[in-house]
């Protein structure tokens, strides 16, 4: 091997390692090819600019039903954000204003002037049931004409209760633990059921596109890429609504479940305790006498 052959090899080894590719290796048609190739980041770019264009032409020449099939999507959708919003504000004005009352309850003082400041914490489930339970104490010990139960202390106002007295606020507390439950979980049912539904309705909606698609096939006689792939493209638009749908709303299903069981929990603590200091109050009456 001659000397220049040496050099002329060496020389194409360096020249592929700085431009770091192999391209000295393939044949000039190869070469002519990869050179009138887009770069990549030119690809990108173009991609994510006309994606979203892409989407709304595809929607705009669906077909009836498969339009139809997005509509109804597009109503479940707007629907359970309008109660992801709805519910996230009320379940975070239950939890702070759960935790005004339970320090307003324990600080003592009358239970009229209880009653009284916690007329103004609507959205607390504790303090319904508190107003509950104090209006059927007030019932009792008017029935009993034992004195006015809003000038006594919490512990005072329950001396003159017997058994019955507890029984009746025991099922007072848990009507008005039920009715706040209920509160709570008003139109919760709707995102359980997008999240179940939504999917199976896109999936109807890329079915029926492409029963049409596949009938355009046979009326042209031609079985081509062209000639399939964008009927079926915009049939699976429907699919990818629907799960676009139905994610948000099984995830915030989920998350205002957990936060209701947390309130019902509070619920149900609070009973106990405003039960377990009339039943204290009773028995040591007894004792008393």
């Amino acid at each position: 091997m001659s000397k220049s052959l040496l050099n002329q090899d060496a020389a194409d080894y360096f020249e592929r390692v700085q431009d770091g590719c192999m391209l000295r290796n393939v044949g000039p048609k190869v070469r002519l090819l990869m050179g009138t190739m887009i770069p990549l980041s030119q690809f990108t770019v173009g991609l994510d600019t006309g994606m979203s264009t892409d989407v709304i032409e595809m929607i705009l020449h669906a077909g009836t039903m498969v339009k139809f099939v997005l509509l109804l999507l597009f109503l479940f959708s707007v629907v359970s954000w309008g109660i992801i919003f709805f519910k996230a504000r009320t379940l975070r004005r239950a939890r702070i204003e759960d935790r005004i009352f339970l320090e307003l309850f324990w600080a003592g003082g009358s239970m009229g002037q209880i009653y009284k400041e916690s007329r103004h914490l609507e959205e607390s489930p504790l303090a319904a049931l508190y107003r509950t339970g104090f209006a059927e104490l007030s019932k009792v010990k008017k029935e009993q004409a034992k004195g006015s139960a809003g000038q006594e202390t919490l512990p005072e106002a329950f001396r003159n209760l017997d058994s019955m007295g507890i029984e009746n606020t025991r099922r007072a507390l848990n009507r008005a633990k039920l009715s706040q439950m209920t509160r709570l979980s008003k139109a919760l049912s709707f995102l359980a059921t997008t999240g179940n539904t939504t999917p199976f309705i896109g999936l109807f909606g890329t079915v029926w596109g492409i029963m049409a698609s596949f009938r355009g096939i046979g009326l042209r006689g031609s079985a081509s890429l062209a000639v399939v792939a964008p009927g079926i493209s915009e049939a699976l638009v429907a699919t990818a609504a629907g799960l676009a749908a139905a994610i948000p709303a099984v995830v915030f299903f989920n998350y205002f479940s957990n936060k209701i069981n947390v309130r019902e929990a509070e619920m149900e603590n609070f009973t106990l305790d405003f039960l377990n200091i009339l039943e204290r109050e009773v028995a040591a009456k007894f004792q008393e006498t």
